[in-house]
């Protein structure tokens, strides 16, 4: 089933946003290649594409997973929660309709 990840990041840290990126990356990567993503992206914290100094509220992960305990766990286990950019994350079903 597919699963919504939903992070929130905490205040100020886009320096360590930036130096866990690559290994972040290479989780998504993974399961991109495993054809398990659907979307993957950050929640800028200003209207522009690129928020500059402003940085990130937090992202949006759709991934398939074998159940909800499997999609909670990859989640607490990515570079952006265990190294302290995430202060939270909810992870819920999502049924995919369209398109």
């Amino acid at each position: 089933m597919w699963y919504v990840i939903h992070s929130q990041d905490n205040p100020n840290s886009l320096e360590k946003r930036l130096n866990a990126r690559p290994d972040h990356i290479e989780r998504l990567k993974a399961l991109l290649n495993q054809g398990r993503l659907m979307v993957a992206g950050p929640l800028p914290a200003i209207d522009s594409e690129d928020p500059g100094p402003n940085g990130y509220e937090g992202s949006l992960v759709i991934a398939e997973f074998d159940s909800l305990e499997d999609a909670k766990e990859w989640a607490q286990n990515d570079p952006y929660v265990t190294h302290g950019i995430y202060h939270s994350f909810t992870v819920q079903p999502f049924k995919k309709v369209f398109p």
